[in-house]
């Protein structure tokens, strides 16, 4: 029943982009008009804006920036040669497949120009002509300079080459269509560049041309409308990650993981270490740390947090709503307090002040007292380890509970721990969580 909306929606879409066709003229050198997201080139590229004399010095740089945006995470499958691409990533469309983008010549990029490299990460644009799909977070990638773009085609043309034939996606109708993808387009894409703020400083800069651009942070960071649109204006405001099926809180919020009132040095280690004094990571940013951040350089590291400390914060204040003292939430609360006490406790202390940062403070936790309780269930569930970094090589993890307690045990130790040491009067949520809402997260694969 919930496709019926997206494929209605898409339809109308599709709809409207006929009509609009049919009523202009055909302009384009390949025989579309020329509308936004669809003409046979958008601009003509730029020159390459870095020419750089020291071919092995691009090659580094390319290499950096691919680890800073973690290219590799979705063009490499489990166990895969690296970029060869077959990852699959699911949507609520279906399945986007990773393409092979090493130096083969046949089946990855290795007979592609320069200028075909920026288009794809500028326009959204394949070396044929055909319009990729936004999994490719060329939304964030068009802020890439190109001087980056033309350091990380050095990289990747010097990637071993992989015969390996790109697999086709596997999408619904009418989302695998190219003229769907085009009105997509017209309706929420268009190129752009980073434009440097000259209020802000240099550090300001930089950090939010990595975290808008490269990092491509707002790709989890923000909700999506019905047709897959960031609805936020990438204001990185929080959403649910299909993919993952995991919660990412909002980065602009005192409430979730706004990180305004954290020390700059605090920022650096969750970002850099995967833990600090005031958090620690889980989940699918977990693997972002570790195969990406933990590589960045110290000044880059120091310009993402002095971006994401500034960003202004956009908290509603939030009425105090104490639970309800009926007789079944106090039911579930007694029994979620037994369990916590049985099964917690000894890590995360009676007072839920845990030990930081081996073992995270539950009380005044935001990544608890969310409105979305989806990672506190599946932390309750999977269990989970931080990263494992150079500042954090032997991570302390949390066992998995989802053999040892049923749903509704699930249910009452994190309805208990959202309740308790004032976490409630925090988030101002009343709700307690249900044994349906955790069996609807049981069988979901970690990533």
């Amino acid at each position: 029943m919930k496709r019926r909306p997206l494929i209605a929606a898409g339809l109308l879409v599709l709809l409207v982009l006929s009509l609009a066709l049919l009523s202009m003229p055909m302009t384009g050198a390949d025989g579309w008009p020329q509308i936004p997201g669809f003409a046979a080139r958008d601009t003509a590229p730029p020159a390459a804006a870095d020419a750089r004399a020291d071919a092995a010095a691009q090659v580094a740089r390319g290499a950096y920036l691919a680890r800073a945006g973690d290219c590799m995470a979705c063009h490499t499958a489990r166990g895969g040669a690296a970029y060869a691409g077959g990852r699959a990533i699911a949507t609520p469309f279906g399945e986007i497949v990773s393409p092979n983008i090493t130096s083969d010549r046949q089946t990855g990029i290795g007979n592609w120009s320069k200028d075909d490299f920026w288009n794809a990460l500028h326009h959204g644009r394949s070396k044929d002509g055909r319009l990729l799909y936004p999994a490719f977070p060329y939304t964030n990638y068009t802020k890439i300079t190109r001087a980056d773009a033309d350091a990380l085609h050095a990289y990747l043309a010097g990637v071993a080459p992989v015969s390996q034939p790109s697999q086709p996606h596997r999408l619904r109708f009418p989302y695998d269509s190219q003229i769907a993808l085009a009105a997509w387009r017209a309706l929420y894409f268009r190129p752009g560049q980073f434009i440097s703020d000259r209020t802000q400083s240099a550090a300001w800069n930089r950090g939010a041309y990595l975290v808008e651009g490269l990092g491509h942070c707002s790709a989890c960071h923000s909700s999506r409308n019905a047709l897959g649109a960031t609805d936020d204006d990438g204001k990185l405001s929080g959403g649910l990650i299909p993919v993952a099926n995991w919660y990412a809180p909002s980065l602009n919020s005192s409430r979730e993981a706004g990180l305004g009132n954290w020390t700059q040095a605090q920022i650096v280690a969750l970002l850099r270490d995967g833990i600090s004094e005031r958090g620690a990571i889980f989940g699918p940013m977990a693997e972002v740390v570790r195969e990406s951040l933990q590589y960045l350089s110290a000044d880059d590291m120091a310009a993402m947090a002095v971006y994401l400390k500034a960003i202004p914060d956009s908290a509603a204040a939030v009425q105090e709503r104490p639970l309800v003292a009926r007789h079944e939430t106090q039911q579930v609360l007694m029994r979620g307090a037994r369990l916590y006490r049985t099964q917690c406790a000894e890590c995360h202390g009676a007072d839920g002040r845990g030990k930081p940062p081996a073992y995270p403070a539950l009380a005044g936790n935001r990544a608890i007292i969310m409105h979305a309780a989806i990672n506190p269930i599946r932390m309750v569930i999977n269990g989970g380890f931080p990263p494992g970094t150079k500042g954090n090589p032997r991570p302390y993890g949390m066992p998995p509970f989802g053999a040892v307690l049923d749903d509704g045990e699930v249910a009452a130790v994190v309805s208990y721990i959202r309740s308790e040491w004032g976490n409630d009067r925090q988030s101002g949520q009343a709700a307690l969580v249900t044994a349906a809402e955790v069996n609807r997260y049981r069988s979901v694969p970690l990533d």
